[in-house]
């Protein structure tokens, strides 16, 4: 089977929702009319990567300021049972394309944020959410962690979905949370854009067999509303050079990466190329060992299927 896929490498209206979604939903009609299947926009593309800002915290004291500026990103970010949510699924509907968003998700019922990535099909609408289980650094500040029931992923018509969100990435058993799955589509949007993560792509790529797209945004400082520019802690003009790419089950780099311009990576895919790699190394099948190792994740979901369709995984 093939698929066209296209990974939106883009700059958000930051703090926006409004502005952000209909900026989404130009973006989402422009590339499904070019004949995108699966549309992947970048980590917390709504309401924007809050890279640079410290939200007034140090050690052991938060500002005022920063707990304003915590209440305005909260304000500016989606909940799965919002008018935005409803937004997209009519969008992804209307357009006829799978996407993956990457969000800031404000729960109805407590104060806390997460960083997660909404999975949306265009016949059933929102398929599930994964939220990062482990937020890097100081995003700790703004972002809580999810647990188990977080790793999920999906049985479609145009293959097997799932993923992790940046540094998730690195975090050996939730990659093999996701393999064991039987992943087509290994989906990572990130805000890293150091030439090392080229290297975590390829490497996924390899040990997972599968395709692997790692979708991230390209912004200036000069992009953020000019009222918070001041409370950004950096001097560089780039905060975020991109990198966007699409790796094949052998490791080989298939598009971009794309540094330092908005852009779309638009792919066909061949999903026979995962079966051709794993006659070299099949994590599920013969370099699996379960006579060895024992692999067992509290609270995973089986993988959810759309309406009418086999899991081929079962």
């Amino acid at each position: 089977m093939k698929i066209s896929v296209g990974l939106v490498q883009e700059s958000p209206v930051f703090f926006d929702v409004r502005g952000t979604m209909d900026k989404l939903g130009g973006l989402v009609r422009a590339y499904a009319a070019k004949g995108c299947q699966l549309l992947v926009f970048p980590e917390s593309f709504i309401p924007g990567y809050p890279r640079g800002f410290s939200f007034g915290t140090t050690i052991g004291s938060r500002s005022e300021a920063g707990r304003d500026l915590y209440a305005i990103y909260h304000q500016n970010s989606i909940q799965i049972d919002g008018k935005e949510m409803a937004e997209l699924e009519d969008l992804a509907h209307a357009e006829g394309v799978y996407l993956v968003i990457g969000a800031t998700e404000k729960m109805p019922d407590n104060g806390s944020l997460y960083c997660s990535m909404f999975y949306i099909s265009p016949t059933q609408g929102l398929l599930g959410v994964h939220r990062k289980i482990k937020p890097t650094g100081s995003e700790r500040i703004v972002w809580a962690a999810a647990g188990g029931e977080s790793l999920v992923t999906f049985q479609t018509a145009i293959g097997r979905i799932g993923g992790l969100i940046c540094w998730e990435n690195y975090m050996p058993l939730a990659r093999m949370a996701m393999y064991q799955r039987g992943l087509e589509l290994y989906i990572a949007p990130t805000a890293d854009d150091r030439d090392g993560w080229l290297a975590t792509m390829q490497h996924i790529a390899l040990e997972g067999k599968c395709f692997v797209m790692g979708c991230n945004q390209y912004f200036t400082k000069s992009m953020y509303p000019e009222k918070y520019r001041k409370l950004v802690q950096s001097d560089e003009e780039v905060m975020c050079r991109g990198g966007s790419v699409i790796v094949n089950p052998m490791g080989q780099i298939i598009a971009g990466p794309l540094y330092d311009q908005v852009g779309c990576l638009i792919v066909d895919l061949d999903l026979q190329e995962i079966v051709r790699s794993k006659f070299d190394f099949d994590p599920l099948g013969h370099y699996s060992r379960n006579d060895i190792f024992n692999f067992e994740v509290n609270n995973q979901p089986e993988m959810k299927t759309e309406d009418g369709l086999e899991d081929r995984n079962n």
